[in-house]
């Protein structure tokens, strides 16, 4: 009796965390790029009254007589699978259709993340980097391409283009870059930089710009000639379900994620290029929640808590009968 009823009791708390976890993804239903959750259950140690015996001359073999203790928590896995693509028609907003991960920093303006993961830079140690599917970019009174909470995002930029930052002003400049050159041509640096879109490029006024599926950012100017600004960088896991997520649609890798494997630039012409997704200008990925789903789950766990909460009162019952013997 009283082992049913501590049974019962981990079952409610095993339930609770999984409605905890339905919650958070009916919450989140509309969160651009979320990734919903699933809870799977373990047992635990079961108690064994009777030992099993295997089979002898005159008499065949019994099982072993065990008594569950109860149930754990076994993981909280996460769907990575991509959400629905919705139009926007905003030209700073990007979808990644397939794998891979847009990637954000917090820090300096003139940092910089290198492209070995092995071998962190001094800029790099200084900047924080975070990777994300949310592509809802904007741009900031100087003109950088940086996320709706201010983390910058990063990308390469052609030795070409003589990036400096003004001392005056703190804006990015950079020279003209053909964009109908050959792609081995653009001289992409093998490192990742802040990028910026600015209003005006050796003199002539940006008059728009567009961001193509390899995530090469091309901008038109006034004299209607078309330069390459850069290129946004992504990166890729071996295991995306061992990312952690951090808040504000951002993950860090952890300890089961591996290392990010960085998108190689355009110049490179690298068939490693290939294996990520495409940059889908003018829309945003939706969260994979299914409602039906979550409500459907959220149905069963109910169910399952007030059954485990029907074992205590039950196992009460049958104690309070014992009490009650000796009238």
């Amino acid at each position: 009796m009283i082992k049913s009823m501590y049974s019962g009791i981990s079952g409610m708390n095993a339930q609770q965390k999984k409605l905890d976890v339905i919650g958070n993804n009916i919450a989140n239903s509309g969160t651009t790029s979320f990734k919903s959750s699933r809870v799977t259950f373990q047992d635990t140690m079961r108690e064994t009254i009777g030992k099993g015996s295997g089979p002898v001359l005159a008499l065949g073999g019994s099982n072993p007589k065990q008594i569950g203790m109860g149930v754990n928590l076994q993981s909280i896995e996460v769907n990575t699978g991509q959400g629905s693509l919705n139009p926007t028609g905003r030209p700073l907003d990007n979808a990644i259709d397939g794998s891979g991960y847009f990637i954000v920093a917090k820090g300096d303006i003139d940092g910089e993340i290198s492209t070995d993961t092995a071998k962190p830079t001094d800029a790099e140690k200084a900047m924080e980097s975070y990777y994300t599917r949310d592509g809802e970019f904007k741009r900031d009174s100087l003109g950088n391409l940086v996320t709706p909470n201010g983390y910058r995002v990063m990308g390469y930029v052609s030795s070409d283009a003589g990036r400096k930052i003004g001392e005056k002003s703190g804006k990015v400049e950079l020279s003209f870059v053909d964009a109908n050159q050959k792609a081995e041509d653009l001289n992409f640096e093998k490192k990742l930089v802040p990028l910026a879109i600015p209003e005006e490029i050796d003199g002539k006024k940006v008059s728009g710009f567009t961001i193509e599926k390899d995530g090469l950012i091309k901008a038109t100017l006034e004299d209607q000639t078309v330069t390459v600004i850069g290129q946004v960088a992504m990166a890729s896991f071996v295991n995306d379900g061992g990312l952690e997520g951090v808040g504000q649609n951002m993950y860090v890798p952890g300890a089961n994620s591996g290392s990010p494997v960085i998108r190689p630039a355009k110049s490179e012409k690298s068939p490693a290029e290939e294996a990520y997704g495409s940059i889908i200008n003018g829309m945003l990925e939706m969260s994979n929640v299914d409602l039906a789903v979550e409500f459907t789950e959220m149905i069963v766990a109910s169910r399952s808590f007030q059954a485990c909460s029907k074992v205590i009162t039950t196992g009460d019952e049958i104690l309070q009968e014992l009490v009650n013997l000796k009238r």
